[in-house]
């Protein structure tokens, strides 16, 4: 059913992208079984480089070295590369980045600190449809630290706007939690103006990079940002697992007080003394042991994102999901398909969610053909685009299928 207008399009597309060579230096992408992998933005392909990055460690720093590793950069390692993900990617100046944990810590570590430096105040806000670890972790804190949750209600194709936040701020207000990009929609939050209504009411404000970090460019130090953190296994493609990374504002530092106090964190781990006390700087954020493996594919991603530019990479990013819009109106909107993200560019991360009533059975036919986009309830497909990885071609070959799919099952009367 292939489309040749759609394919010549893309073709042209991927002629003229600047960023097109990027592509080979991912793994898979010659691989004739997966024809388009629009899965980007929930696990990133790996680069090539990876292979080498830990074949090299393993034998060279960790079967050579041993021990001694730790004494020879292991230790410093969360901190340099928190420091370049902040320069390349996150507008972070050095010392208010670390690589730590998984997400759901590091949100829970900075959610909790945040109220405890606000102890006279009462409410975290946040939006009902924030991602689901987000608002079971300020769930949780408010029942530990009797607090009241303010919900925002937010479109259903958007996220919560500067107007939905200043309707529920207010004296009592602790803490607000939003993600940057909405994980399901794709709409992107005005961080700075949001940010700035939650100062003028007293709060902080905690900001989930999950699903921008490595595609949409941040400003946190210039957006005057309070904390945030982020996975690195989407754009940042540091694979299955990988850990994550948080930023605490400098100004925040002396006085962050997290919850989880490990030995890593103290101010002289190898003391083993009797008493906890706080390591200076980021290292404070620190509990346990770093995830040292864990960061070698994400080193890989971010040296690879500055050599292109986030600016580069959020164009890309622009005009993929411009594509996939303009495609899903052309292909798929006859089949009542829905667009389900914002339109417009500047408001739209690197996603693009379309629901159809036939999604849910649909999914796995299109895995089985090689097609791998997203899959999200109740009846979602994310298109997710990574910038660096992916290339017009597979956008055009995904909406080919699903139309393909959604005609077969018409045909079927399902």
């Amino acid at each position: 059913m292939l489309d040749p207008t759609l394919l010549d399009r893309a073709a042209g597309l991927d002629a003229a992208d600047p960023l097109a060579q990027h592509r080979k230096l991912f793994l898979g992408t010659d691989d004739d079984a997966v024809r388009s992998y629009l899965d980007g933005n929930s696990l990133g392909r790996p680069l090539t480089s990876v292979v080498g990055s830990l074949t090299s460690f393993v034998e060279g720093q960790w079967g050579g070295r041993l021990i001694r590793g730790w004494d020879e950069g292991w230790l410093t390692l969360p901190e340099q590369i928190g420091d370049q993900l902040g320069r390349v990617a996150l507008g972070a100046d050095a010392g208010q980045c670390i690589v730590a944990d998984s997400t759901s810590v590091l949100l829970y570590k900075l959610a909790r600190a945040a109220v405890a430096a606000r102890p006279e105040r009462t409410e975290i806000v946040i939006d009902r449809d924030n991602f689901p670890t987000d608002r079971f972790l300020v769930e949780g804190i408010a029942r530990e630290r009797g607090l009241t949750l303010r919900w925002i209600e937010v479109a259903y194709d958007g996220g919560a706007t500067p107007a939905d936040v200043a309707a529920v701020v207010g004296p009592e207000t602790a803490l607000v939690l939003l993600s940057h990009v909405a994980y399901r929609s794709g709409y992107v939050a005005d961080v700075p103006a949001i940010t700035r209504i939650a100062h003028d009411a007293g709060a902080l404000v905690l900001w989930d990079l999950s699903h921008s970090v490595g595609s949409v460019p941040a400003e946190l130090d210039a957006w005057d940002v309070d904390f945030a953190a982020g996975c690195s296994y989407k754009y940042l493609n540091g694979g299955p697992g990988a850990p994550a990374w948080a930023y605490v504002a400098e100004r925040h530092l002396d006085t962050l007080d997290q919850p989880i106090l490990g030995w890593l964190g103290s101010a002289d781990p190898f003391a083993m003394g009797s008493a906890y006390q706080p390591a200076p700087g980021i290292r404070r954020l620190v509990s346990g042991t770093p995830p040292i493996v864990g960061m070698l594919a994400m080193r890989d991603m971010i040296d690879l994102i500055d050599e292109a530019g986030m600016d580069a990479v959020r164009r890309k990013s622009e005009l993929l999901t411009a594509f996939a819009v303009e495609a899903v109106d052309e292909v798929l909107a006859p089949y009542g398909v829905v667009i389900a993200s914002p339109r417009v560019a500047a408001e739209r991360g690197g996603h693009v969610t379309i629901d159809h009533p036939a999604f849910p059975a649909m999914v796995p036919e299109l895995w089985q053909q090689g097609i791998i986009p997203d899959y999200r309830n109740p009846d979602g497909i994310r298109l997710g685009l990574s910038p660096l990885s992916t290339s017009f071609h597979e956008v055009a070959l995904a909406i080919d299928a699903i139309a393909e799919g959604l005609a077969g099952h018409r045909a079927a009367g399902r």
